[in-house]
């Protein structure tokens, strides 16, 4: 007879739910490397395909991206904006990521006729770039300013890991307004606003799906910690000083040179003067030259890629060395090499080898082979949507 504590574990196991969270995706295409993120944690994830959606959500992320007028224009086009203020205005779990965060202030600078969804006292500013090199991109730490259980930090001085930073605006430490929000600074070139908290609306300028195993464990305390059950958390609350100075870290950046064997397979190769080819030599001493033999093979571009992540990689680089002479939109191996290892990988992918226009053949709706042009942006395209958070070079 089966043991009744063994079939009771059993059953809490398989009709135990997951948390559920809704990722509210307003057309930027940049969910890929959260939702990922997401269910390595093991949650279930909901889409907002429609208003009431947001309604619904018990814990709702937004990870914005791309520029803020067109992030305002189209949560209002899609009848989005209101909702979302309403789900905020009730003090329910909420993360912004982002643009996700800027939107959350009165407006910006990059957009000043647009209004932003008012939550924040505060307008985003644009960075100096007489002071610091803009875009600010790259690892940098954060300076906890209050007390919280979201950020993962050391106690002694208040300072945490690095997170990954891709932003030309911030919220700038210079308005007393938002002191009940501010949770975390960052310094580049200013110190600026990288993280705030009120009750359980929460947002970072930084992006945690991307900052490896401590942004991981930041969306898990988030999908853990919330909702709190007081609404006024941290209001009130004095910041607490930033002893150190945040500044940008130095990168460990793991980079594979990947081409195909003489199977079709994409493998991760090493050349010696562009050779990639093992050197086989001769069975007589005589023989001058040794014989080329197969590509030489260091293993799976993912498996390696995920190794170099769990041993502390800051970055990953697929390096195609063939050039993408195919079309990469029908490269499939490459592509899926990207969406596997985004499943795996939780820090920026880089794409190298050059990306540019081409001109290739494909099939039409009938089967014909026709010529179609792809502009280099459709191809960048194409691979930002296979991984997301993907950096390339266009040629």
């Amino acid at each position: 007879m089966l043991n009744i504590h063994v079939f009771l574990l059993f059953c809490k196991g398989k009709f135990e739910r997951m948390a559920a969270v809704t990722v509210l995706d307003y057309g930027a295409g940049n969910i890929r490397s959260l939702v990922n993120a997401l269910k390595f944690l093991g949650c279930e994830v909901n889409f907002v395909h429609e208003p009431s959606d947001i309604t619904k959500a018990q814990k709702l992320i937004f990870p914005g991206v791309g520029a803020f007028g067109s992030a305002m224009n189209s949560l209002v086009a899609c009848g989005y904006a209101q909702p979302l203020k309403d789900y905020i205005s009730q003090n329910r779990p909420f993360f912004g990521i982002c643009l996700g965060m800027q939107t959350l202030c009165q407006g910006s600078d990059e957009s000043p006729e647009i209004e932003g969804l008012g939550v924040l006292p505060a307008t985003v500013k644009l960075m100096d770039s007489s002071l610091v090199a803009v875009p600010h991109m790259g690892w940098n730490g954060l300076n906890i300013r209050k007390e919280t259980e979201l950020i993962p930090h050391n106690s002694d001085n208040r300072a945490s890991g690095k997170v990954f930073f891709v932003h030309s605006y911030a919220i700038l430490l210079d308005n007393v307004q938002i002191t009940d929000w501010v949770l975390a600074t960052t310094n580049y070139g200013c110190e600026f606003v990288s993280a705030v908290q009120r009750g359980n609306i929460i947002a970072t300028q930084f992006h945690p799906e991307k900052s490896g195993r401590f942004g991981l464990e930041i969306l898990k305390r988030f999908v853990n910690i919330t909702p709190v059950k007081n609404d006024e958390v941290l209001v009130g609350v004095e910041l607490l000083p930033a002893k150190i100075p945040t500044q940008l870290a130095h990168r460990v950046i793991a980079c594979m040179d990947v081409r195909s064997n003489d199977k079709g397979d994409l493998v991760v190769t090493k050349g010696e003067q562009y050779d990639v080819r093992e050197q086989i030599m001769g069975e007589s001493a005589s023989e001058e030259k040794p014989q080329r033999g197969a590509v030489r093979n260091l293993g799976k571009p993912v498996a390696l890629a995920q190794r170099y992540f769990e041993q502390g990689a800051d970055e990953v680089v697929f390096l195609n060395i063939t050039s993408f002479r195919n079309c990469p939109l029908h490269d499939l191996p490459m592509v899926e090499v990207l969406r596997q290892a985004s499943e795996k990988v939780f820090v920026p992918l880089t794409v190298g080898g050059g990306i540019r226009a081409i001109d290739a053949q494909v099939s039409d709706d009938e089967g014909n082979k026709v010529t179609k042009h792809f502009s280099a942006l459709e191809v960048a395209s194409a691979y930002f949507r296979s991984g997301n958070q993907i950096q390339y070079n266009i040629i």
